[in-house]
């Protein structure tokens, strides 16, 4: 497994019904930062991801983002940091794999769930064998079940849900990333 580098955040748009969304978005970020890691994250402004980017940057981090040109007036553009124009969702997703060497995935919407697919489907595939950890049981709890039940009828090989981790907060998703010391 590659020396980690770069860490990519999957997370919302949008900012949710839950405060502790926030706050665990702005952890994130922090911790990454903090650990002389790069955050890479889809370039917007907008919900979780935004903060996430904010606290990434405010910490001193090196963030990239990577945002379609269509999306910029939808998501902002985050300015202050290297940001990657892109024509289309699936360059945007490829660019943000290719350029990260661990994900942690906080809680999102539709287009968490199909960042969080398509990785997984490259892993499926053996095309990627990058580490993943989901932060928040509360929340991707079902998805780790829905996971468990195609594995279960034989969808899916179980190695990719071995590869897995769902962890309770940052700290242990960080710890499950091999997050310590740069270098």
């Amino acid at each position: 497994m590659a020396k980690l580098r770069s860490v990519c955040v999957y997370c919302g748009t949008r900012t949710g019904n839950e405060p502790a969304f926030e706050a665990l978005a702005e952890e994130a970020g922090r911790r990454v930062a903090q650990a002389g890691f790069r955050l890479v994250f889809g370039g917007g402004t907008a919900g979780l991801a935004g903060i996430a980017a904010r606290a990434a940057a405010d910490a001193g981090g090196t963030v990239l983002g990577v945002i379609p040109e269509f999306l910029i007036p939808v998501e902002g553009a985050f300015e202050g940091i290297e940001l990657r124009k892109v024509a289309t969702l699936g360059a945007r997703k490829s660019m943000m794999i290719a350029e990260s060497d661990g994900f942690l995935a906080l809680p999102g919407g539709t287009g968490t769930l199909e960042e969080v697919f398509d990785l997984l489907t490259r892993r499926n595939l053996g095309l990627e064998n990058k580490p993943v950890a989901f932060v928040d049981n509360q929340f991707w709890g079902p998805f780790s079940t829905l996971l468990d039940h195609v594995v279960r009828y034989e969808f899916t090989d179980p190695a990719l849900v071995d590869g897995l981790s769902f962890e309770p907060d940052i700290q242990s998703a960080l710890a499950a990333l091999r997050i310590g010391e740069p270098g």
